[in-house]
């Protein structure tokens, strides 16, 4: 496994800047956002589709540094009612793929997305509840009609790319559990899997480290974003884990995303890094900085410090002892 960062974080640097910077830093391979949420202000598909020169010059720029790519990020809703949201949110998964296969990128991180509830509907819908039984019946839509359709031709697309889809696992969209990932999974391809973020995972009260059991047994982790979360036990006796107040209402909100070592102790990130070898997970442990507390760069470089101590960087040894 690499120590990386999704580089959207710096997103006012420069791009050969913030090569320089992270590089400094500690790190060793660089996930960037090609457009959707994650913006696209240091890997503009358009412009490196386009543009064998500029193509080169940009992969030239990562290797003279000894970096690697690890993922191309568009996370978007393509699912989305909002039609001009949901055709670009398309549009640039697609480019992204074609990009990734042209940069020998394994994999391309997004979120499976959310339909409305029924067919003209204005916005997403994401049911959490099976009763009443119209919230099973949107969700009985939503899968059959939208999402397996939409990833089973979109999922065969990357695999014929030789890129892997690596879905975060995120409240608010369809995939979001090991479950429904495993579901949509064996509905459309194995180029399907998880892009695993333990902040996502801890709000839901799923273990991450059993998550990466469950998921690993099938080859079904494609990426890892780390990231820590802390619940408030007594603004979870409030408000519940399923909190609707915003971010920034730090002092009330039941859990808040912290960067590492900060919502969980190291042990536990310790835990999680030896699960992710355990199954033969040999990606990215790729830094996402969402803390209220801290500065961007206070952030990352404690996400740094705290992890470099924990990789495993040298291959597993044969067993002397057995």
């Amino acid at each position: 496994m690499k120590l990386g960062i999704f580089t959207v974080l710096f997103s006012e640097k420069p791009f050969e800047e913030m090569l320089d910077y992270v590089k400094e830093a500690g790190i060793e391979t660089v996930e960037l956002g090609t457009g959707g949420y994650p913006g696209n202000a240091h890997c503009n598909p358009d412009e490196l589709l386009n543009d064998t020169t500029k193509l080169k010059a940009f992969k030239k720029a990562v290797d003279d540094r000894g970096l690697t790519i690890s993922s191309l990020s568009c996370h978007g809703n393509a699912l989305t009612p909002d039609e001009e949201f949901a055709k670009h949110s398309h549009e640039t998964f697609v480019k992204t793929v074609q990009l990734a296969e042209k940069l020998e990128v394994p994999v391309v991180t997004t979120f499976s997305g959310t339909p409305g509830a029924y067919e003209g509907a204005k916005v997403p819908s994401w049911s959490m509840a099976p009763w009443p039984t119209e919230y099973a019946e949107i969700l009985t839509y939503q899968w059959e009609e939208k999402l397996i359709p939409y990833w089973r031709e979109w999922g065969s697309y990357a695999k014929d790319h030789n890129v892997k889809v690596a879905l975060e696992l995120h409240g608010g969209f369809l995939v979001h559990t090991p479950a429904t990932l495993l579901k949509l999974r064996e509905a459309t391809s194995d180029a399907i899997g998880a892009n695993l973020d333990p902040s996502h995972l801890w709000w839901q009260g799923i273990d991450p480290v059993e998550a990466i059991k469950i998921l690993g047994k099938q080859q079904a982790i494609h990426f890892f974003h780390a990231k820590d979360t802390y619940i408030d036990q007594n603004n979870v006796n409030m408000h519940g884990l399923t909190d609707m107040q915003s971010y920034a209402n730090m002092q009330d909100r039941a859990w808040t995303f912290r960067t590492v070592g900060y919502g969980h102790d190291l042990k536990t990130w310790a835990d999680i890094l030896s699960a992710l070898r355990l199954v033969g997970y040999d990606g990215a442990v790729s830094i996402e900085h969402e803390d209220g507390l801290m500065s961007i760069e206070e952030g990352f470089n404690k996400a740094v410090q705290n992890l470099k101590p924990l990789m495993m960087n040298e291959p597993i040894a044969k067993m002397w002892w057995v």
